[in-house]
């Protein structure tokens, strides 16, 4: 049994499509042109099909906050209009079973990555924000209004000027996320992998802002460690590709802020998808749900 995963980023649409192993039979990728998603999208699967026309079932992953049913995005306000309620079965001509794209990072590890076999863990995705998903015995975790894992809008700083989307001070997104690094910098860095290159050549100035930016992520991952007790916290995203430059520091704070009750360090990894995770997480989703629906249908 095959499925198409389907990322809708916000530049990008990413697909592929996958067996029940996690093997990518075909990807494919298309850039948003002039804020048509809708016609991205319906390229990118096009392309699909025409390499591998045969599959079982849909996954999608997009921003946002997912319908009761995982149907469509129920809410996503200022970004990628015209996506809140769009029908996609419609659309594609298939069911299509929609989640968040942070909640599909994580699938994509537990199912065939890093977190494989795991039955309790945290992903954050670091980027232009935070985005977060968690795993609680063996289950993805959405909460009401599947709003769960909204893991860079904890706060750091209840007495901070700077308000997130979800009206929270002082958030961790804030703290490490691409989109606050040219004002945490005083406009010396536009991307953290130009802030990573500096600190990593001995920058006196980039190492202060990026340890800084560490040291808060650190805290914030204490203080979900205290709260759910993961087996293992996954790290993914573009922040996470700066490898040892993130986690070895990381790694020292850590050691500073975790209590240890048995003497164990929880592991923090990076993740084992990056610009795939969604689409093959949509995918794993898609399978999952049909294989539920296949054991409940009446046998005729």
């Amino acid at each position: 049994m095959n499925a198409i995963g389907i990322d809708l980023g916000g530049t990008n649409v990413k697909t592929v499509l996958i067996n029940q192993l996690g093997d990518v039979l075909a990807k494919e990728l298309v850039p948003i042109r002039q804020s048509d998603w809708r016609g991205a999208v319906h390229e990118a699967f096009t392309k699909i099909l025409a390499t591998r026309p045969e599959y079982a079932c849909i996954g999608l992953a997009a921003p946002g906050l997912p319908d009761r049913e995982n149907k469509h995005i129920n809410f996503m306000p200022g970004r990628l209009d015209g996506l809140e309620k769009f029908d996609w079965r419609n659309f594609l001509g298939s069911e299509v079973h929609v989640l968040n794209d942070a909640h599909a990072a994580l699938l994509a590890e537990v199912n065939f990555g890093v977190a494989n076999a795991k039955q309790n863990v945290v992903m954050l995705t670091l980027g232009t924000g935070v985005g977060g998903a968690i795993l609680i015995n063996g289950e993805l975790y959405q909460g009401i209004n599947q709003r769960a894992g909204s893991i860079g809008d904890i706060s750091l700083n209840a007495e901070s000027n700077e308000i997130g989307y979800l009206q929270v001070p002082g958030t961790l997104e804030d703290a490490i996320g691409n989109e606050t690094l040219s004002r945490r910098s005083n406009q010396r860095y536009t991307s953290t992998k130009e802030l990573v290159i500096a600190y990593s050549s001995g920058d006196e100035y980039a190492t202060e802002v990026w340890l800084k930016s560490v040291k808060k992520l650190a805290v914030g991952l204490c203080s979900l460690i205290n709260i759910l007790a993961p087996e293992l916290i996954v790290l993914g995203g573009g922040i996470a590709q700066s490898d040892q430059q993130l986690f070895k520091p990381l790694s020292q704070f850590m050691s500073l802020y975790e209590w240890r009750p048995d003497g164990n360090a929880t592991p923090i990894i990076k993740a084992k998808f990056n610009d795939v995770a969604g689409a093959i997480g949509a995918a794993s989703f898609a399978l999952q749900r049909t294989v539920i629906h296949n054991k409940k249908a009446p046998r005729m």
